[in-house]
């Protein structure tokens, strides 16, 4: 049973870090363009507006996508709560391979956004 826990544990951190870190890019996104912190591709990084973009539509993804995430792992451990050690390690890793999915496949849809919003110099698009 403790195995259990602890991969219950494990698998919860992913989610759980991209509700936290999705609310905070979403409140308060990484005030200035840096290269420590924050949401950083070429497009994010030409200006301010961008940068600003990217991390809240980033983060409006990442917060959606871990509140999904918690459900699903929760009703995943609890199918195979008192199983062996294999099995929970098997399903537990399994679970932790398809919650990286999200995790790292926001990137797509906030550079797809980025480019629809603003050209390859950075500069918003207008409205037509």
């Amino acid at each position: 049973m403790r195995f259990w826990i602890g991969m219950l544990i494990m698998d919860l951190l992913i989610p759980l870090t991209m509700i936290g870190f999705g609310n905070l890019f979403i409140k308060r996104p990484p005030k200035s363009i840096n290269a420590i912190f924050g949401y950083r591709t070429p497009m994010s990084c030409k200006n301010q507006e961008t940068w600003d973009f990217a991390h809240k539509y980033c983060g409006k993804l990442w917060f959606i996508s871990g509140l999904v995430l918690v459900q699903i792992t929760a009703v995943a451990m609890l199918c195979i709560i008192g199983m062996d050690k294999d099995t929970v390690g098997t399903i537990g890793s399994i679970v932790a391979g398809v919650e990286l999915i999200p995790l790292i496949g926001v990137v797509i849809p906030t550079e797809s956004a980025l480019r629809k919003n603003f050209d390859k110099d950075g500069n918003r698009r207008s409205e037509e």
